[in-house]
């Protein structure tokens, strides 16, 4: 396990200071579940904070003539991060839990929980109230927390999840793993990516996937492709 530079950097306001850091997620995403899993491991281990955001693959992703999340009574991603939104509003503890539960009910699990039903069951389950469902979809002002962290992203060039944000407005996207490491590799992972930070000029490394990386992808998410009601939309670096 490494404990270099970049574990130690967790002092708000240092030049070239790593924390807090900004996780813009989607719940919906696989993707940002596991680096969302690697990131609470590296909590753990060097107290990084984390602050929990919101971008809408819904949004990122709307076709021409069809309403946008918000436009709808209830939209799937979208209307779990007004969830977190809401409930980060009094305890940001409760929207970690709520972004935790959330994830493992749908990507662990293959539940449905960007139905209205499954996120009140998941929110009791977690020891929230599952009345921050009704709570957050009534209050229109959830739409503008999510809308103002979704185009803070955009603003930064962003189009995916996880971005993770670092003082200074620096972003990086990614890291798009498969699998959380152990918890043993978990700094070194932190290192590897924190260490692009170094490098403004580096915009892009990425791993060709072959037939059998795809093949294990779909294994690790089996339960989201059972549960999603919605197409996949991969979308290319720019």
């Amino acid at each position: 396990m490494t404990t270099g530079s970049s574990a130690d950097a967790t002092v708000a306001g240092e030049p070239g200071a790593l924390t807090p850091v900004d996780v813009h997620i989607d719940l919906m995403c696989p993707w940002a579940y596991q680096a969302a899993l690697w990131l609470r491991a590296v909590r753990a281990a060097n107290g990084v904070d984390l602050r929990w955001r919101w971008f809408s693959l819904e949004e990122v992703n709307h076709t021409e003539g069809k309403k946008h999340p918000w436009e709808r009574p209830w939209a799937w991603g979208w209307s779990l991060l007004r969830i977190g939104a809401w409930l980060q509003r009094s305890s940001t503890d409760a929207a970690d839990a709520w972004c935790a539960a959330a994830g493992r009910a749908l990507h662990v699990d293959g539940r449905k929980v960007h139905t209205p039903d499954v996120a009140r069951a998941v929110l009791d389950e977690a020891g929230l109230d599952p009345g921050a469902v009704d709570a957050a979809i009534d209050d229109p002002t959830t739409h503008d927390e999510v809308m103002a962290d979704h185009r803070r992203v955009t603003a930064l060039g962003g189009f995916g999840v996880p971005t993770l944000v670092f003082p200074g407005e620096r972003a990086i996207f990614g890291p798009i793993i498969r699998e959380a490491p152990p918890e043993a590799d978990a700094l070194r992972l932190w290192d590897l990516v924190t260490g692009w930070l170094e490098f403004p000029a580096l915009y892009e490394v990425r791993r060709p996937k072959t037939a059998a990386d795809w093949a294990q992808i779909g294994d690790r998410f089996a339960p989201y492709l059972s549960a999603r009601d919605w197409p996949t939309i991969q979308r290319e670096v720019l």
